[in-house]
């Protein structure tokens, strides 16, 4: 295990004397901590990939240093930094048993046989392989293959990190949720640090301590699922994190109020030093703003449609040229198109060109 250190790390393919701009990973600087579990979400593209690729050393980057427990290893290629990496689709050998793989990343770095055996029941079991240990690989199941990449992943003790790359792709829907919370069981089990990498935010909320979520090659915010959602440090996390996505809509800010389509909204910090110039919006989640009956004082929008969820129902509307989704009560029934917004201003968040600002008291 290891304490990962990223120094003004940047990568691009172009080499160093690109447009800045254009670089696949803009500089980062950040800590993660040993044994903790980790995160990398975004969209494709975003440079969760390249990110976990200079960590592994496949690839080297163009700017800055990664430091393992304070040592450089920069330079040093992924077997000197001692990494092991579990890839999109299984790595496994047909020819042999699936205790032989397992067996396979021990074995070649000469462990004993009494280790060897240990470790391989241990891992096996985890993952609920001990009944296949003396079957050949061949003609399993892609979940089963993938559990033997996993497991091959795993099976050493003395990585400095186990870095995972959308490992759950081929798996099917139904198999998802039992190997994600094989995942985080091994985790805990084994205290190792681990590097996820997905574009699936339930993949990440529901593995990770730490997701770091990343847009157009930057890391735009880092923290636990419960900060990302009540508190997007960017209006990207607000929209990429949550189904349906943080309300995002433009608006006029002054003090306590916000003014959306000429209606107050009422805030519950004060903004008196917006940045001039800036493009200024208001955040809320879908979950802390719902319908009610047109009154005097509410915000008046236009219902398009509602979404059944079954435990919960969302009303998409509209309010001018804003599109909102907004929580239906229990037992509300909707007559007509048209309907009152109750937002709750403790949920409601400023932004300035889709960073956060921190209201005052």
């Amino acid at each position: 295990m290891a304490r990962i250190d990223l120094v003004d790390l940047a990568h691009s393919y172009a080499g160093n004397g690109a447009d800045p701009e254009s670089f696949a990973l803009k500089p980062i600087s950040m800590t993660w901590r040993q044994g903790g579990a980790y995160a990398l979400l975004g969209p494709s593209g975003c440079g969760k990939t390249t990110l976990l690729n200079l960590i592994s050393g496949i690839v080297t980057p163009s700017r800055g240093k990664i430091l393992f427990d304070g040592t450089d290893v920069t330079p040093l290629s992924t077997q000197k930094r001692n990494i092991s990496q579990v890839f999109q689709f299984p790595v496994i050998y047909d020819t042999m048993t699936v205790g032989e793989n397992l067996a396979f990343p021990l074995k070649n770095r000469g462990a004993a046989k009494p280790e060897i055996a240990a470790r391989v029941a241990e891992i096996a079991k985890l993952l609920d392989l001990t009944p296949y240990l003396n079957r050949k690989a061949t003609r399993l199941t892609a979940d089963a293959k993938q559990k033997i990449s996993l497991g091959r992943g795993l099976v050493r003790s003395d990585v400095a990190a186990v870095l995972f790359d959308e490992p759950l792709t081929v798996i099917d829907p139904e198999l998802k949720w039992e190997l994600r919370s094989k995942l985080k069981a091994l985790h805990r089990a084994l205290d190792l640090t681990m590097i996820y990498v997905t574009h699936d935010q339930t993949e990440a909320l529901t593995f990770a301590d730490t997701v770091v979520v990343m847009h157009d090659g930057r890391v735009v915010q880092s923290g636990t699922p419960e900060e990302l959602f009540d508190k997007p440090a960017h209006t990207f996390v607000g929209y990429f994190i949550g189904s349906p996505g943080m309300n995002i809509v433009p608006a006029e800010v002054r003090g306590r109020e916000a003014r959306i389509d000429g209606h107050v909204i009422a805030l519950s910090r004060a903004y008196d030093k917006l940045p001039a110039g800036a493009a200024i919006e208001v955040g809320v989640r879908p979950e802390f703003v719902h319908v009610a009956p047109p009154a005097p004082g509410l915000l008046t929008a236009t219902i398009d449609r509602i979404d059944d969820l079954g435990r919960i129902r969302f009303a998409r509307v509209r309010v001018g040229d804003a599109k909102l989704a907004a929580r239906v009560p229990p037992g509300f029934s909707v007559s007509g198109n048209s309907a009152g917004l109750v937002f709750d201003a403790a949920r409601m968040h400023v932004y300035a060109d889709s960073r956060l600002v921190e209201g005052g008291v």
